[in-house]
């Protein structure tokens, strides 16, 4: 059982193997349903089965209409446009979570790259399936992607990352939270915040500078939209940079020349590509824990999701 407070995830059922693909089959994903599994509860859906379609099932596309894309089944010709909106706006009524993984090259949970076909039966553009799109309207700051991308390690960490952000902040506020936790909360992010967006950072503290005067209410809300709004934007190699010089200079101090020096000198071997930020970070960490320095230690920065994972031990391209 994980120590760590669990995102609740949605997702497309087939993807942790559920028999729902038009086939009869599933799609499991192995880090969805294994590696990540262990660490999330999640939400799954099939919009298509929710739409009263069965297993197997004739296949859907995208066509043109005179009003917008349509979704049709392909052989019967049968337009499901406004029964997958229904579906999807009862969806919406009641979903609560973390972040989304949607199925790719779905005509209805695609996020990326669906075509749409033309009166010519030619493909005449690209756009997201219709579920997708609705969901992704309604939560633009919802960490949302499909199981392809999360193939791609950076991906896979920056998404990773932001649902347990999203649920660290959302079990905040589902307590009898005070000012002081609120405070609390903003602190222990700090490096994390300034690594994705330091202006956005400031920003936040301007809010959370208000905790104890402003309706509850109106900080909830702006917070969230504050928080999650710097963790939607990506961190980068020097924005990582200059929070390991932050974490340094409250350890620095108390370290020899020589320590110091070998600091440095990982945190510039990453910078230069040659080495994983989990380097510096493992080193830097020791020496705050060695120093008891309690500040640094707590930062989510340096555990923003469990080290099981092993997200961060990829050199930057």
């Amino acid at each position: 059982m994980s120590p760590w407070i669990r995102p609740q995830i949605g997702v497309s059922s087939c993807l942790i193997g559920e028999p729902v693909r038009f086939n009869g089959g599933h799609s499991r994903d192995r880090f969805l349903a294994g590696e990540l599994d262990e660490h999330v509860d999640w939400v799954p859906f099939c919009p298509e089965v929710e739409a009263g379609l069965g297993t197997p099932r004739e296949t859907l596309r995208l066509e043109e209409g005179e009003h917008g894309e349509r979704l049709m089944l392909r052989k019967s010709r049968v337009d499901l446009t406004a029964t997958m909106r229904e579906v999807t706006d009862r969806r919406i009524a009641t979903l609560e979570v973390d972040g989304y993984v949607f199925k790719s090259k779905s005509p209805s949970c695609g996020i990326h790259g669906i075509p749409v076909y033309d009166a010519n039966d030619h493909p005449a553009r690209r756009t997201r399936g219709v579920f997708a799109q609705k969901i992704i309207e309604t939560y633009p700051l919802l960490p949302a992607e499909d199981e392809g991308r999360l193939n791609d390690a950076v991906l896979r960490e920056q998404f990773v990352e932001r649902i347990f952000a999203h649920a660290r902040l959302r079990v905040l506020f589902e307590t009898g939270w005070k000012p002081r936790d609120l405070v609390e909360f903003h602190s222990r992010h700090k490096m994390q915040l300034l690594a994705h967006d330091p202006e956005g950072y400031r920003a936040a503290g301007r809010v959370v500078s208000h905790a104890g005067s402003a309706p509850r209410e109106e900080l909830e809300r702006d917070y969230t939209v504050a928080f999650q709004s710097i963790m939607s934007r990506k961190s980068t190699i020097g924005r990582n940079v200059n929070a390991l010089h932050h974490c340094l200079g409250m350890v620095g101090h108390a370290l020899d020349d020589a320590r110091r020096a070998d600091l440095v000198e990982v945190i510039d071997a990453y910078q230069g590509h040659q080495v994983a930020i989990a380097v510096p970070m493992t080193l830097l960490l020791h020496h705050a824990k060695g120093e008891a320095a309690e500040y640094v230690q707590d930062q989510t920065f340096f555990a923003p999701f469990p080290a099981e994972l092993r997200l961060r031990n990829h050199v930057p391209a």
